[in-house]
């Protein structure tokens, strides 16, 4: 194969910055389908220094995050050397909050959560000026590549920190928050989610709380558009994100979502999610995360998960096989059920991946998928375990027949348009 000079590259790279990359290639056809058997590392390697990668969502190690979710030496699968091994031009880094309690005090302390993160962002690239800085705009990342740096994004997770307040949004864009998801684990006050917390006394999960958005998450969609940000509508139901989608006057993305109709997780999404959101000019962001990449719906697999959640005394019934094993009091009884999760569920790979992305792209077309790892959080899978295996994607997408200018867009131009569009229109 030929590859593209690094200077064909970078007129890319601006062109996606600039909102033209979708356009100037929209005739671009999706692979065949029929895999490309004569691309080696050292092909994948010249096309990876080329491009932006971005990845759309990870996040921030702090003091309280579980150490099973960091690479086997404790370390953040973000960390500044593996950015810069990976060749990651950009990360969207999360400043979430957990779930917890549709209390005042529930809420304040998401945003002392929010609070935390937000500094550990701050003092990340304050203590990294050689390869991270913080981005506000398009501009800035572009601008940061070319200087041979990591930008980082924030990006708002879980609407409990706005303590109720739409106009608590200001002050997170305001800190340099510039994509904002409204749900983790748990319906809040803006939003229900696609995880409804476990709620024994109503014999299962939650019921919904607003049937999609509440009037303050209908509010705070148009805040964020009048601000600038990107809307997220990972981790939302489906009638929120369905509603999101509608009210948004900008395209959405989902930062970190597998497809249903692959692995049917309740926080992947539905053909009818996929659809809307492409239709509507969005992205997808598919994650290295097994439990949301694995079919485990064989009856072979869902019986060894039955009696894994059984055998550890969790309900058998779940939004994915993981499922509540936080409630597990007992660190080793933790340990032992999520290994039998992993037994149960196999092995999840880059192509497993790619997988995922094939049916975004044949679905709703190449513009409308990117890459979103969920590292720090539970992403990470054989071959792609942290940033500093991102080429593993590049790898598999040129084997599979996907052109250089097709990867250019999955891999960072997809995003930077919905990132210029939101920018554009705000304000």
């Amino acid at each position: 194969m030929s590859t593209l000079r690094p200077g064909a590259f970078r007129l890319l790279r601006l062109l996606s910055a600039m909102g033209i990359l979708s356009a100037a290639l929209a005739g671009c056809s999706p692979p065949s389908g029929e895999a490309v058997k004569d691309i080696n590392a050292t092909d994948a390697g010249a096309l990876h220094e080329t491009l932006l990668v971005i990845d759309a969502h990870a996040d921030v190690v702090i003091g309280s995050t579980t150490p099973s979710f960091l690479t086997a030496d404790g370390e953040s699968r973000i960390s500044p050397e593996k950015l810069k091994a990976g060749g990651v031009g950009a990360v969207v880094v999360s400043v979430a909050a957990g779930p917890g309690e549709r209390t005042p005090e529930g809420d304040a302390q998401g945003r002392a959560e929010a609070d935390e993160r937000l500094n550990a962002i701050f003092a990340l690239a304050r203590d990294n000026p050689d390869s991270l800085t913080i981005a506000r705009t398009s501009k800035e990342v572009v601008d940061a590549h070319e200087r041979g740096l990591t930008a980082l994004i924030l990006g708002f997770q879980n609407a409990r920190s706005l303590e109720g307040d739409v106009d608590n949004l200001d002050r997170f864009y305001d800190a340099g928050v510039r994509v904002f998801a409204l749900n983790h684990l748990g319906h809040n006050d803006f939003s229900d989610s696609s995880r409804p917390a476990h709620n024994p006394a109503k014999g299962g999960y939650e019921p919904p709380a607003h049937n999609g958005l509440s009037a303050l998450g209908r509010q705070a969609i148009e805040r964020i558009n009048t601000l600038g940000g990107v809307v997220d509508v990972s981790q939302m139901s489906k009638e929120a994100t369905l509603q999101a989608i509608a009210l948004s006057k900008t395209p959405v993305i989902a930062s970190h979502s597998n497809v249903r109709a692959i692995s049917d997780a309740t926080r992947n999404l539905s053909d009818e999610e996929i659809d809307r959101i492409g239709q509507t000019g969005g992205v997808i962001h598919i994650s290295p995360f097994a439990a949301y990449l694995i079919n485990f719906s064989t009856p072979e697999k869902l019986q060894a998960i039955k009696t894994a959640r059984e055998t550890a005394g969790l309900p058998a019934y779940y939004s994915y096989p993981y499922e509540l094993y936080w409630e597990l009091p007992d660190p080793a009884a933790r340990a032992t059920f999520t290994s039998s999760i992993r037994t149960a569920l196999g092995p999840a790979s880059v192509d497993l991946m790619a997988d995922h992305i094939d049916y975004i792209v044949k679905r709703i077309g190449v513009d409308h998928v990117g890459i979103g790892t969920d590292f720090n959080h539970g992403g990470g899978i054989e071959g792609y375990e942290d940033a500093s295996q991102s080429q593993a994607v590049t790898e598999a997408l040129l084997k599979r027949g996907y052109s250089p200018e097709d990867i250019a867009k999955i891999w960072g131009g997809n995003f930077m348009r919905v990132f210029s569009a939101a920018e554009t229109a705000g304000g």
